[in-house]
């Protein structure tokens, strides 16, 4: 395929292969860099060209993209060869907090680079779908110039604003409610074994149950934005009145629950501040309120 924007991938994870392999497929010419350079040579077989040095890497294409663990992995990477960046459209796609992203922003500004600060809210296998997300902060020029060739990584590929941060505050944000979603799972596999039933047979289940909970965020965010809490479909009271069963149904299971105590804190937190009979979403109330 012609007329297609040379790329660069800096960073061969699980999650920066699957970037270039996206990029090699669509026809882009792609150049890969990783420390260890073994990882480069199923890109290679693929089509990919492999560059020894970052500053081959970074010269190779008008477009770099950075998928390393951190951002200060990717400064720390990229510093010998940070001359290479002037004039050139950086996109970072790796994890970190906003203020980091910041730095990110002020040390690739410093150095002639335009750039954009992004998030893949997928797993790598789903790179390049049409339904895969992809938000991007900070030089709209960037992302008008380039749209194309990111939205071969995913088909819903969004620009945030121009704030450089936006992007790692949405992950941050959005992010936060993977750990206790998949605690939760992980709690209910042990109890069904515990019962001598497979992880497996409750998944079906599970999978409605995130649907519905998908399904009353809307209301919920109305709630929040507006202050309005009077409405309550399911309580701050009755999630309280449910930590005595969460004990005993510990209990039978023989179940480590101590992760539960933080959220059993904030719900006593929230009853005290008279938020009994409101909707369960006024605890983002107590959430804003919690002093160091």
């Amino acid at each position: 395929m012609t007329g297609q924007h040379p790329v660069t991938v800096i960073g061969l994870g699980s999650m920066g292969t699957a970037l270039a392999e996206a990029f090699v497929d669509a026809g882009h010419p792609t150049t890969v860099w990783n420390r260890t350079a073994a990882k480069a040579a199923p890109l290679v077989a693929r089509g990919a060209l492999h560059a020894r040095t970052m500053n081959k890497a970074i010269t190779a294409s008008p477009l770099v993209i950075t998928c390393l663990t951190s951002y200060e992995d990717t400064i720390d990477a990229m510093g010998p060869a940070a001359a290479a960046l002037e004039g050139r459209a950086l996109v970072a796609l790796n994890s970190g907090s906003p203020a980091a992203a910041r730095n990110m922003a002020e040390w690739a500004h410093g150095h002639g680079a335009r750039y954009l600060d992004g998030a893949v809210k997928n797993v790598p296998s789903a790179v390049g779908a049409k339904d895969t997300l992809l938000y991007y902060g900070g030089d709209e020029s960037v992302f008008t110039e380039f749209e194309s060739t990111l939205r071969v990584l995913g088909g819903d590929t969004v620009h945030l604003g121009a704030e450089v941060d936006l992007a790692a505050l949405y992950e941050m944000a959005v992010g936060s409610t993977l750990l206790p979603a998949l605690v939760g799972f992980f709690q209910g596999a042990a109890a069904m074994q515990a019962r001598g039933l497979t992880a497996a047979s409750m998944v079906r289940y599970s999978a409605k149950w995130f649907e519905m909970i998908s399904a009353i965020l809307p209301g919920f965010a109305e709630e929040i934005d507006s202050g309005d809490y009077g409405k309550a479909a399911s309580s701050v009271n009755l999630f309280h009145s449910s930590i005595a069963q969460d004990e005993e149904f510990a209990k039978e299971a023989n179940l480590d629950t101590a992760w539960h105590k933080p959220f059993h804190d904030l719900l006593e937190r929230a009853v005290e501040a008279g938020h009994g009979n409101h909707s369960i979403s006024a605890l983002t109330e107590v959430l804003k309120s919690r002093t160091a």
